[in-house]
């Protein structure tokens, strides 16, 4: 049934998600691709709606995926599966486990993880700038697609994209520069989404 294979799926997602939502998507992406509830360009644009939506990346996908595949239901499923290991884990350190994370191994252990995470989130940083430039050249299972030669690799590259993407880094850069800080993630939301109109217009 799919809600069981909906809760099931986002359950494993909350439970190994270690450092928020973008720790997370290589996860999503990767259940979702396995199962084949949509392809990688698909991916890309749930990414970029659940970024640029209110509240948290993790839930906003999980409940897409979830009312795409099995409605209002399947939506229930999938959130549920995704907050409920966060929500018992805080809960039980919070209720047992009160000086928890003051303790010696505990902070070995995420001292341990942080590089990780940061690996992880850089590798999506890169797959999502390489699906942005060359969205036919990304196979439905996330993986770089065969392509015969250079000539096909750049008929494949959207100019535009990487234009658009050049133009966000450049102005990121730039921004915190000139300024000594990160540029608002509203305004480089909003920036992004008049480039978007006025480039495929």
């Amino acid at each position: 049934m799919i809600y069981i294979k909906l809760l099931a799926a986002f359950l494993k997602i909350g439970l190994f998600s270690f450092g928020g939502a973008y720790g997370a998507i290589p996860l999503i992406r990767d259940i979702v691709l396995e199962n084949q509830w949509m392809d990688a360009e698909m991916f890309s644009n749930l990414v970029a709606l659940s970024e640029s939506t209110p509240g948290p990346i993790m839930v906003n996908m999980a409940t897409y995926v979830g009312s795409k595949q099995g409605g209002f239901l399947g939506a229930l499923a999938a959130t549920i599966g995704v907050l409920l290991p966060s929500f018992l884990i805080l809960l039980a350190v919070t209720v047992l486990f009160h000086n928890f994370l003051k303790r010696e191994k505990v902070q070995a252990v995420l001292k341990g993880v942080k590089p990780c995470l940061m690996g992880v989130i850089l590798a999506t940083g890169i797959y999502m700038a390489v699906s942005i430039c060359i969205p036919s050249g990304v196979s439905q299972y996330g993986h770089l697609a065969e392509t015969q030669g250079m000539g096909s690799v750049f008929m494949a590259v959207d100019p535009m994209a990487c234009i658009l993407l050049f133009i966000l880094g450049l102005v990121t850069v730039l921004y915190q520069a000139v300024r000594k800080k990160e540029f608002p993630p509203i305004a480089l939301l909003s920036l992004a989404a008049v480039m978007g109109c006025i480039f495929y217009s």
